[in-house]
């Protein structure tokens, strides 16, 4: 479908055909075609009968449309919001749809407005016309409050984020939310007795809350309430190498000061049990520096580096984002160690737009220190940095 229009802008004007791709909208004049990247758009805006997007590198008018602004408005957005999507890693299915009026704060920044509302298996997501849009995970969930037609969810760092006027979907909308939230709390609960039989049904449950899928935790505060999960822990990673590189962490930091994580690994549908070597549990670690001034992350999948990061001085809290980025982009690491030249590059569009609208995910980028590669000098650059040699 091809949209006429009168531009107005500083690379192309006049009239033009508009159309949308799966990543951007291509904007033709007679003799000019210029493309408008999703990844850049930071705002569309329908007033007094005419189209606006705000882009990072400037402004684009569209006007004189008649009676197919609206149309091209709604399809605009709705492709706005696929590709969105898209950058969010939501492949689960999808639950309910609603609209309404939404407030967040999260480490620092607040927004608020209205937006398209979706829930998944594991999330909720907020999509307003604008680089505003949140992806809000649900196993870190710690606090719900609803009332006057408001829902509230707070996350286990104090980040809030609040639904408002949704009208007649507000009560299903909350049941939703309420539905995914336990049915994540019981899959962590599986999970967990899966991976340690041993563990008691009280020991299970608070382990669930500190725990929950894709989540880590420091080995001090999973000893206090189960300390064989931590021997459970330790014979799974037995003669792996994230075990050898356990060992060395243990040797060059308190033990108890590091954090631990597992997820579960499940085959998707039309995966043959058969042939997939797929191991039952990944695994990853976060240790600190002598001085806490830098995070050392080590997963285990055997083609992966120790990464390497910069804390301010809080590891614990450095820690939690990490975490919180790791579930944000699906565990897809090549996100967090992209340069900032190669994230803008087309083929990494979707890691860029996730970049944007992911708080933890700027903070861990935007801490990057280096990574060290597994050979024969790995330990002692290791060495190097936990206990600050060099």
């Amino acid at each position: 479908m091809k949209y006429t229009a009168q531009a107005s802008s500083a690379g192309i004007n006049g009239e033009v055909k508009l159309s949308l791709e799966a990543n951007s909208l291509i904007v033709s004049a007679l003799f000019d075609t210029e493309e408008i990247p999703f990844v850049s758009i930071n705002e569309l805006i329908l007033e007094n009968y005419a189209v606006t997007v705000k882009t990072d590198n400037g402004e684009y008018f569209f006007s004189r449309m008649g009676s197919w602004v609206q149309p091209f408005y709604d399809v605009f957005k709705d492709m706005y919001n696929k590709a969105v999507l898209r950058a969010f890693f939501v492949s689960d299915n999808l639950i309910i749809k609603a609209a309404g009026c939404y407030e967040y704060s999260e480490e620092g920044f607040s927004a608020s407005g209205k937006a398209a509302f979706q829930v998944y298996e594991n999330c909720a997501v907020i999509l307003p016309p604008d680089s505003n849009a949140r992806r809000i995970p649900l196993c870190f969930t710690v606090g719900m409050d609803s009332g006057d037609f408001r829902l509230n969810l707070r996350l286990n760092n104090g980040d809030s984020y609040t639904f408002a006027k949704l009208g007649h979907e507000t009560e299903v909308f909350i049941q939703r939310i309420e539905t995914q939230i336990r049915a994540l709390r019981e899959k962590a609960l599986a999970a967990l007795k899966e991976f340690d039989l041993s563990l008691t049904p009280i020991q299970a449950s608070k382990l669930a809350k500190l725990l929950p899928e894709g989540a880590a935790a420091p080995i001090g505060k999973i000893a206090e309430i189960a300390p064989n999960f931590i021997t459970a822990f330790e014979k799974r990673i037995l003669g792996t190498r994230i075990g050898e590189s356990y060992k060395a962490f243990k040797e060059l930091c308190e033990p108890s000061k590091i954090w631990v994580g597992f997820k579960k690994n499940y085959l998707s549908d039309d995966s043959d049990d058969t042939s997939c070597d797929i191991p039952p549990f990944s695994f990853w670690m976060i240790a600190p520096s002598s001085d806490g001034e830098y995070a050392v992350v080590e997963f285990s999948q055997t083609d992966t580096a120790t990464f390497i990061y910069r804390t301010d001085g809080d590891f614990d809290g450095c820690a939690m984002r990490l975490n919180r980025a790791l579930e944000a982009i699906s565990f897809r690491r090549e996100v967090i160690r992209l340069t900032d030249e190669e994230l803008l590059k087309s083929e990494n569009a979707d890691y860029c737009m996730a970049s944007k609208r992911t708080a933890s995910l700027k903070y861990v980028r935007a801490n990057f220190a280096g990574r060290i590669i597994h050979n024969s000098s790995w330990k002692h650059k290791l060495e190097e940095i936990l206990e600050m040699n060099s």
